[in-house]
């Protein structure tokens, strides 16, 4: 077992009942106050800790860091030291937050620059994504949206279930909880017309998702295997992949998402780490037909993360529309990394590679309004007597997820984003 995963463990700092950040959690991000230029942090119950000045009280001895290393405006070059030294970071977090350790606990002065209320604090963009990637792995979702479109009978296109269908996405639209976007524009065409027309969407989507950031760099030509690829992956933020269903629709042939895509994608803050993650790991689903040689795997390699959507009308309360988990993947994030890279492809410190939509089995547990109001056709009522097929403007949407085993909840924090009208 990783010592700071330990369930037993507790802290001096007060975490509250049904926190995200408990001792066993320690994510990464970054933020800034009014006075405090942009650097990393972790987050322990409602606190965020500033891990630079942390390192400047002398508090990370012992492990070989650059002067300067949390003082960064990104985690990436944190990250690119390597699991072996960020995984002791965490290691020594957790010893210096344990409820018997008198450390930092005792250092009134340390504390007092290095704690501050995550109500206080403004968080950025953990990383600087250099590229992204989204894939398309949950089997209901890819069975949902065939069956809309499609035929039921024939949902999966042939290739589904032999590689882990992706494409390459926009990183300079990947913005950070908090941040509103616009609603998009682009060409649709209507039903029975015979000319496209332009402006915005009409059919503005979420789209349920996690991320995992990859902390290690490999050169044009080489291929990481399946049983080599978590060695290369950092940890997991919450992802919504914002979409355009109409201009989706119009667009997509012959090669696929573009403006319908391309306009926003939103993360939660905080990084949580694989190491964090370890305890929650499940087996996948059954794979069928037998997958190929260099996408076989061993172990459990999905993880059973809950994951929830609310919508919240401008003015209005939130109500939840989606109860999804992350367990349903039927491609798991080793197999997506190696088929990305067996042909040679590069990958570098801080890229982003996302999920594709998260649907589990049962129409509440669906991860996109495409899917929650089937099409526009059943409509989700809201709270304020209004009803969704699609997201309006003035809406927010919030994403949240955590992992619970052994009474120990490891949380994301959440990723919201209001949207506004169109310009």
């Amino acid at each position: 077992m990783i010592k700071a995963n330990n369930p037993e463990l507790s802290s001096w700092i007060e975490v509250p009942a049904g926190s995200d950040f408990p001792i066993q959690n320690l994510p990464f991000g970054i933020f800034k106050t009014k006075s405090i230029s942009p650097r990393a942090a972790t987050a322990i119950g409602d606190f965020v800790v500033d891990l630079h000045s942390l390192h400047e009280y002398g508090f990370f001895a012992g492990i070989a860091l650059p002067k300067d290393v949390f003082a960064h405006a990104t985690l990436n070059y944190f990250i690119s030291l390597g699991k072996e030294t960020t995984g002791a970071v965490r290691e020594r977090l957790s010893e210096l937050l344990q409820s018997d350790n008198a450390e930092l606990r005792d250092q009134p002065e340390a504390r007092e620059k290095a704690f501050y209320r995550q109500a206080e604090v403004e968080m950025l963009l953990p990383v600087k994504v250099g590229d992204y990637t989204d894939f398309y792995s949950s089997e209901q979702h890819a069975f949902n949206v065939g069956s809309m479109f499609r035929d039921p009978d024939n949902a999966l296109l042939p290739n589904w279930k032999h590689i882990p269908v992706g494409y390459h996405g926009r990183a300079s639209s990947i913005v950070v909880s908090g941040v509103d976007i616009r609603r998009p524009k682009g060409q649709t065409l209507e039903p029975g017309a015979d000319a496209p027309t332009f402006g915005p969407t009409k059919r503005l989507d979420f789209e349920l998702e996690m991320a995992f950031i990859t902390g290690k760099a490999t050169q044009m030509g080489d291929s990481i295997s399946v049983n080599e690829a978590e060695d290369y992956i950092f940890g997991f933020s919450l992802f919504n992949d914002w979409s355009a269903r109409d201009v989706q629709k119009w667009e997509y042939v012959p090669l696929g998402p573009f403006l319908a895509k391309n306009f926003a994608s939103s993360i939660s803050p905080w990084i949580v780490t694989l190491d964090a993650l370890d305890p929650f790991r499940v087996p996948g689903p059954k794979q069928d037909p037998k997958v190929l040689p260099y996408l076989e795997y061993s172990g459990d390699k999905n993880f059973d993360i809950n994951l929830e959507v609310l919508i919240q009308p401008e003015n209005a309360d939130a109500k939840r529309v989606s109860l999804s988990n992350f367990k349903y993947m039927y491609w798991n994030i080793a197999q997506q990394l190696a088929h990305h890279t067996v042909n040679g492809c590069n990958i570098n410190v801080g890229d982003m590679y996302a999920s594709g939509t998260i649907s589990g089995p049962t129409p509440d547990s669906y991860g996109s309004m495409l899917e929650l109001a089937w099409k526009g056709t059943k409509p989700v009522p809201m709270p304020d007597g209004t009803e969704r097929k699609f997201i309006h403007d003035g809406d927010t949407v919030i994403m949240r997820g955590f992992a619970e085993k052994d009474g120990v909840r490891i949380g994301f924090g959440e990723v919201k984003t209001k949207v506004l009208p169109a310009t």
